[in-house]
Order: C-alpha cells, then structure tokens, then sequence
C-alpha cells in the first residue's frame, strides 16, 4: 500500500509486455522482438535502481512500443466493457445464487423485528420535495396523492409489477383508471380502498405514506454446512405446502420468520410464552417477543396446530416450525405445519435499506 503509483504501473506494464512477447512471439520481427526485450530491462534496470527519472522515460518509451505495436481500436473498446459488464453479471448472479440474495419484506408478520409495507393515511399534503427525497433514502418512504377526477365507482384493484420488484396497483373505476406505488393490500387495509367504494369528484380515494418493506440480506451459504439453529430468523419457498396459495405469475412466495422448532422438538404456546421441550424458549428473539412489551405482545395460540395450552407438537424429522414475531398477525407453522427442510433458503443476515430503524445485523 504505500508503493507509489508510478512503480505499480511500471509492474504492471512489465507482465503486460512479458504477456504479448508470449501470444505475440512467433509473429513478431526480430527487430520488434529485440525492442521489447531491451525496453523491459532498462524498466527492470530502472526500478531496481529505483530512479525515478528513468523509471518514467523507460516506462514510457515501452509503452509507446507495445501502442504501436497493438494499435488501439474501436472494436477493441466495445469488446473490453462487454467483457467487463458480462464477468460483472455472471459475478453478481453467482453471488445471488450461492452467497447473498436480497428479500424485501412484504408483511408485517415479523412487525416490529422487522417491517413490511406500512401505510399511513392522512389528509395533510405531501412535504416539499427535498424532504420527500431525504425520507425516502433514509426511511423507505414515499407519498401517495390519489383524488377523483369525477362521480365514480372503484370497480377493481390490479396488482402490476414494474422492474420485476416495484409494486404499483391500478385502480379500475367505471370512468376513469389510477396507478398508485402502492401494493393492493396496503391500499386495501391502510386506507380503506377497497372495490364497490363510491367516491364523488374532488374525493380523497388515497393520501398519506408509505414506507416500503425492509431490504435483507439473505445468507445462502452457511445453511450448506451448518444446520439451522433454534431462534434463526429464516427464508424458505412454500412450495408443496398445504394452505399456501401460489402466485399464477410469481410461483410460490418465500416466507421470512422466526425458526421455533428443529426436528425432534416438542413445541407449546402458552400466552405469551413458547415453550420449547418443556422450557420457556430460550434466545434474545424468543425472549423480546414473550415480554409482551409493546410492540411486541407474546405468542398467540394457533389454528391447527399448538390451538390450546396444553395441545403440544413434535417436529417431524426434515421439518422445521416457523412462528412470526408479530404472533397475532402472522400466517405461520401454527396453521399449516412444518416447513420442509428442503424448502429453506437460508438465513436472514442484516436489514440494508432502509437505514432506519432496523438497519443492520437481524438479531
């Protein structure tokens, strides 16, 4: 690190060279051939002598050599950046693949460890455009203004997809059409969109913000090496479950939540207490949400499995149970089982975006 810039491109010029005499040497004239030999060891020469001065000439004076001997072309230029942008895909795609993928949480079921959507009505205008830039870098936050142009009636909510991850819905009336960044949930359960809704000129149909989702990282590798431990917050597909519904155009969503049971584990949830073989849950996850502290309030009891204090559940082998944070908003294990170990993706590692409040490591 504290070699100086001129000797680093001195190195590097000099495997350069030494690179085109070995593709180039039996095209080469012997004249050429003997030019760049000498060139390279006066820059040898140079650098072990550590003269500045000459360092530069001789550097110099090799460099116009191998210039004029490969002459510099434009299909030389297009082929080096799409070189370059084709190693950066297959890099980042291999990343995504193997290592880190991002998610961005939908729902609030893992609230307040972790945000989904968040939809705030109100009747204010939006903020100044500065402060809605700052928001959104810093909070995830943007504002919808929707307004009826005329008497109508909202007949359907479409959900649309932009970019493969930007989330609009579009709102069909019998006379006029809006498209809001907004997904048709949010809408639907923040501010009371809903089809059939009559709404006269000049009506407020949606204003407020939203915060989006957070960002995560998902660490694909370790799971390859280390089985999942109890209190992992997780992601896994939903495929060949029973009771969740597969997107037509999406496939089956991925899930994120909180591993409660491995395989082999006896599970019971005694408001607000998990109990996991016979003993409270232990972990930092476990032990927030069973303080029942606001905004957390405790494990809730499920639907088919774990409905009653003492109706208990053994993890089957290859099966993990999953439970949301937000136990009374959280479509979980508690009502459809276990997820199939082949089904996991890998661990939730840290929030990215947005920076606030739960940016960083998911505990």
């Amino acid at each position: 690190m504290f070699t100086s810039r001129q000797v680093k491109h001195s190195r590097l010029l000099l495997r350069h060279a030494r690179k085109y005499l070995r593709y180039k040497d039996d095209q080469l004239s012997s004249a050429d051939r003997d030019q760049i030999t000498a060139g390279m060891k006066d820059l040898r020469e140079a650098l072990w002598q550590r003269d500045r001065e000459r360092i530069h000439s001789t550097a110099d004076a090799l460099d116009k050599t191998l210039h004029r001997l490969t002459p510099v072309t434009w299909e030389s230029h297009w082929r080096e950046n799409c070189e370059v942008i084709l190693v950066a895909i297959v890099v980042a795609v291999g990343i995504r693949s193997y290592f880190l993928q991002p998610f961005k949480i939908p729902t609030g079921s893992m609230q307040p460890t972790l945000n989904g959507i968040i939809g705030y009505p109100g009747t204010a205008p939006a903020p100044n455009i500065l402060r809605q830039i700052g928001e959104f870098i810093v909070l995830g936050r943007n504002y919808i203004n929707v307004v009826s142009r005329e008497d109508d009636q909202l007949l359907e909510i479409q959900p649309r997809k932009m970019f493969f991850f930007l989330t609009f819905s579009q709102l069909i009336c019998q006379r006029q059409k809006y498209l809001v960044y907004a997904p048709p949930d949010t809408l639907s359960h923040d501010f009371n969109v809903f089809p059939g809704r009559i709404y006269h000129r000049g009506d407020i149909i949606a204003r407020g913000a939203i915060d989006t989702g957070d960002q995560v990282f998902v660490d694909k590798f370790s799971y390859n090496f280390v089985k999942p431990h109890r209190g992992d917050v997780f992601v896994f597909r939903t495929n060949h479950i029973p009771g969740i519904r597969e997107d037509p155009e999406a496939g089956s969503p991925f899930y994120i939540k909180r591993l409660a049971g491995l395989p082999g584990d006896t599970l019971r949830i005694d408001p607000p207490f998990l109990y996991v073989n016979g003993r409270k849950a232990e972990g930092y996850g476990f032990a927030r949400v069973m303080s029942a502290k606001p905004p957390y309030r405790g494990y809730a009891q499920g639907h088919e499995y774990l409905s009653r204090p003492d109706r208990m559940f053994t993890v089957p082998q290859h099966g993990y149970f999953a439970l949301g944070d937000n136990s009374y908003n959280s479509y979980d294990s508690r009502y459809w089982g276990v997820v199939p170990e082949e089904n996991l993706v890998g661990r939730g590692l840290l929030v990215y975006w947005p920076f606030h409040p739960h940016w960083g490591v998911i505990r």
